[in-house]
């Protein structure tokens, strides 16, 4: 047998057996040198059979450790990808922003946005994943230990996340029960939840006009009957929980759970049908608008150029959140996916494909809700942004669902719609469960890999419970604070911090190193230039316009007080906090004086040694 020779600070790893390494006890060997050039790594990689050659740290994995787990297929990775980045905010909130920022006009500040910033950080976060093998948490102490806070911030700010997203799939779920009936019950005014204002106006009535303070029978279903929201004064007094919508948030919890419990082995196949089938109901859905009448006025409405407004900053402001949140780097679920990947897999290409798609899908959906919103504008003799005044969920509970009462066969086009709004969910909170999981579960191996059922249990019941608040009459404005300023600003925060650790301090030539180990090519200089340079411009741009411009936040006819705004930054701040506490954790355990401590972070990003 030849032994394991270890020589500092580069670590050989040759086979056990003969002299040709017959035997096969150890089957594999991850090969990792300090700052081993480039070229003499890749020489290595070529000259001993089956290894995989890192730059940053030494790992020699026998048949005694427990292997990574990895996807069954290269699919199931890039669907699982697909399904998180294409989520709801694709379908109502990208065509909401386009018509209001000038229409046809706002897709150029989008796509540059999306090339110089969306991208670059999607393309990065793949890759760190992938090259380390390791969540979000424990990635740092391969890059830099000391912002290792990032990665609890991420944590936490996914648990937010989980509070009050899953709470919309189970409005969705709510609707979708009453959708099996031969008529929807939020087409007609006779139901005892509907007041006096209660206006029943289909296309055949043409004998009823609509006047401002008319409310249409879908409106209150949603307010009234599915919400309760005037049970509740506002946030100060929520009322009651909803003991329905409570039910329809276990059995999503539960869907979630049977889901992810055993890893990526089964959520991989679970997605193989979350992340087709809504793209099969909007080709269904596009087809049928189309067809209706008035649908030209709204795809008009929808792509008509205003190039005025591209003089506006606002204008760039929301391209530049919305293609961020619609890509979704920071959120520790690429670095979780990625980290699943073999060693080699092309993930410049995924980085491409996927975000690709998920522009191509939000450009998609703003046909299928526009199409629609013409029709109504047809049918109720208004102009198209009278009719699109609700962004947000509203658009789909209200204005969408009342279209659909409209189409003959309503009861299936609801039943396959409100089926879609479910799986677009389920894919992301899979997704972002998924990334604090895996999170946990690399920081603590030891007490959890063996455990991993009854943690993604522990973690689903946490979820549950702190989603309750969402399901009390006041619930809406809950999950409303909880979009606009628990998850926002801190994840934009965390990702810049992120940027500038990888970019700064481990370094850019270190970085674009292990792309070239891992992928044989060397990342171009417009992806140096984005990672270096444009991207931090890119975050600080959005955290800085969202701090000189903060939102209106209002809801209904309920106006969020003072206190609401400061409640909102607090919850922000309880993530982001973590990061700056663990850096003075880290510098008051670190061994040495305080300017050596001081002095080795800046020249030796990550602690290691230079040849």
């Amino acid at each position: 047998m030849q032994p394991v020779l270890h020589h500092s600070p580069i670590t050989v790893c040759l086979r056990e057996g003969g002299g040709r390494g017959e035997d096969s006890r150890t089957s594999s060997c991850n090969f990792s040198a300090g700052h081993v050039p480039s070229r003499l790594a890749l020489s290595w990689s070529a000259s001993i059979p089956s290894c995989s050659i890192g730059l940053h740290h030494i790992l020699c994995q026998t048949s005694l450790e427990r292997p990574r787990e990895t996807w069954s297929k290269k699919m199931d990775f890039l669907l699982s990808v697909i399904g998180y980045a294409v989520d709801l905010g694709n379908v109502w909130r990208f065509p909401y922003i386009c018509y209001q920022n000038g229409g046809g006009a706002f897709l150029l500040p989008y796509l540059l946005m999306a090339v110089f910033g969306g991208v670059p950080l999607f393309y990065m976060e793949l890759a760190l994943g992938q090259f380390h093998r390791s969540g979000c948490i424990s990635i740092w102490k391969h890059i830099c230990p000391i912002f290792k806070g990032i990665g609890f911030a991420i944590c936490i700010i996914a648990l937010y996340i989980a509070f009050y997203y899953n709470t919309i799939m189970a409005w969705a779920l709510y609707y979708l029960l009453s959708s099996f009936r031969s008529t929807l019950p939020w087409t007609t005014c006779t139901n005892s939840w509907n007041t006096v204002n209660c206006n029943r106006y289909m296309s055949t009535d043409h004998n009823i006009s609509w006047s401002n303070s008319s409310t249409s029978p879908a409106e209150e279903f949603y307010t009234r009957q599915v919400l309760q929201v005037h049970l509740s004064s506002g946030l100060h007094q929520l009322g009651s929980v909803s003991w329905q919508l409570a039910l329809c948030l276990l059995f999503i919890f539960t869907i979630v759970y049977f889901s992810i419990w055993k890893g990526v082995k089964t959520s991989g196949k679970v997605v193989w049908v979350t992340a087709t089938f809504p793209y099969l109901v909007l080709l269904v859905l596009l087809i049928r608008g189309a067809t209706l009448p008035g649908a030209w006025r709204g795809v008009v409405f929808y792509l008509k150029p205003d190039w005025e407004k591209l003089l506006s900053t606002t204008v760039w402001i929301d391209a530049a959140a919305q293609i961020f949140f619609s890509l979704g780097p920071g959120f520790g679920v690429l670095l979780a996916f990625a980290s699943y990947n073999p060693f080699h897999n092309n993930c410049y290409k995924d980085a491409l494909v996927t975000s690709s798609v998920n522009c191509l899908t939000s450009f998609l959906s703003g046909f299928v809700i526009f199409t629609v919103l013409g029709y109504m504008a047809e049918m109720r003799k208004q102009d198209v942004d009278t009719v699109a005044k609700d962004a947000g969920p509203s658009l789909l509970f209200i204005i969408y669902a009342e279209a659909i009462a409209n189409m003959p066969a309503a009861t299936f086009f609801a039943i396959i719609f409100f089926l879609m709004i479910i799986m677009l969910g389920l894919d992301s909170t899979f997704a972002g469960l998924e990334g604090v999981i895996t999170a946990m579960l690399d920081e603590f191996p030891h007490v959890l890999v063996k455990r991993r059922e009854w943690f993604v249990f522990g973690l689903v019941c946490v979820c549950y419970l702190g989603a309750l608040s969402t399901l009390t009459y006041g619930g809406a404005f809950v999950v409303k604070l909880f979009e606009e300023y628990a998850t926002g600003p801190a994840v934009i925060t965390v990702v810049l911090l992120e940027v500038i650790a990888v970019s700064w301090f481990y370094g850019t030539s270190r970085f674009c190193n292990d792309v070239q180990v891992m992928l044989g090519f060397y990342p171009g200089c417009f992806w140096r230039v984005c990672w270096v340079a444009i991207c931090p411009c890119f975050l600080l741009f959005i955290i800085i316009s969202f701090l000189a411009f903060p939102p209106e936040v209002r809801l209904f006819h309920y106006h969020y007080p003072a206190w609401t705004t400061v409640l909102g930054y607090c919850i922000g701040v309880s993530s982001f906090i973590c990061v700056p506490t663990y850096m003075v954790y880290h510098l008051l355990n670190a061994k040495g004086t305080f300017k050596q401590v001081l002095r080795s972070l800046c020249s030796k990003p990550c602690g290691l040694p230079l040849l």
